[in-house]
């Protein structure tokens, strides 16, 4: 197990942000940097404990992904090793968690699709009998299969605060709005952009879902990320398909009526209702075996859907 990774502290590149868990440098005008840290957040509140081997995890998935599901759009990988834009000094602080990404411009959009009505999905459906505007068959109990996989998009939010859902509708009206200057010259539209993004995240969700269900694990939902180049061509980005992106279940303890146990940050939640905490920062501290339980669950989620044991 490798040391945990909190924040990089890398000087031979420019910083241009920190997210909730990646670290983000400039290596020129067509490439970035990017570092995943062990960084975990839950309720969109950074907490002051890493999680060892969490960034090795979302990055090693993140590429058995991007690999697996090449065929169905591209992607933002380069190609090029980390280690070799960093300086001699730094190279442990890239190694197994970075990756040399295009520059592009992200969809103002998270795409969100599901395949089970649970979280947050479930509070709406209890409330509407719908989810994001799509109206759902009536008597469905909590973590029910539905009959096809929904697109649900969310807004991005900024830091600290929390995305909303919103309509298809919505979504491209946001699309319009802010892609309006990147597509100049393209011919294509916002509202195209947010069409094609939910077909590309639903057509990812199922072909992931297929495969992973003959591992023994259920991707009840996930959330998936997509940019475009100057041709208005698009790609997914960010990460694809872990555990901080996805809800992964166990087939062998799924039942309806239940939120069932999970291979993610669930645990991490699950303890911080227990806690007179207000969900704002900062957070908590987590006792050790929250962490190592946590770790564990990142780890074997890995193993489960790779069949392979994290270098």
């Amino acid at each position: 197990m490798a040391t945990p990774l909190f924040e990089t502290s890398i000087k031979s590149l420019p910083l241009l942000g920190r997210g909730k868990v990646r670290d983000i440098y400039a290596v020129d005008d067509a490439t970035l940097l990017i570092v995943t840290s062990d960084r975990l957040s839950a309720f969109d509140v950074i907490l002051p404990d890493p999680i060892p081997d969490k960034g090795r995890v979302l990055i090693a998935l993140a590429n058995f992904w991007f690999d697996k599901l090449g065929h169905i759009l591209p992607n933002q990988l380069t190609g090029i090793d980390p280690e070799t834009v960093v300086a001699a000094d730094e190279r442990d602080q890239v190694r197994g968690r970075a990756l040399v990404v295009k520059r592009l411009t992200p969809l103002p959009i998270e795409a969100v699709v599901r395949g089970y009505v649970i979280g947050g999905g479930w509070k709406d459906y209890q409330a509407t009998g719908a989810i994001c505007g799509i109206t759902l068959p009536a008597g469905l109990q909590q973590a029910a299969k539905l009959p096809a996989p929904i697109f649900t998009p969310s807004s991005k939010a900024d830091m600290g605060e929390h995305d909303e859902n919103i309509s298809f509708e919505q979504a491209q009206a946001r699309c319009e709005v802010m892609l309006k200057d990147a597509l100049a010259g393209t011919g294509k539209t916002g509202a195209q952009l947010a069409e094609e993004a939910r077909t590309a995240a639903i057509a990812l969700y199922s072909e992931a879902a297929d495969y992973a269900a003959g591992r023994g694990i259920i991707i009840a939902d996930t959330k998936f990320e997509f940019g475009i180049d100057a041709a208005g061509t698009l790609h997914l980005i960010d990460e694809a398909l872990t555990p901080d992106s996805s809800r992964f279940w166990p087939a062998d303890s799924y039942r309806e009526g239940i939120s069932p146990p999970s291979f993610d940050k669930q645990f991490v939640r699950d303890y911080l209702e227990t806690l007179d905490w207000n969900k704002t920062a900062p957070g908590p501290t987590l006792p050790a075996e929250v962490i190592e339980h946590t770790a564990g669950k990142y780890r074997e989620a890995y193993e489960r859907l790779t069949g392979q044991t994290l270098a």
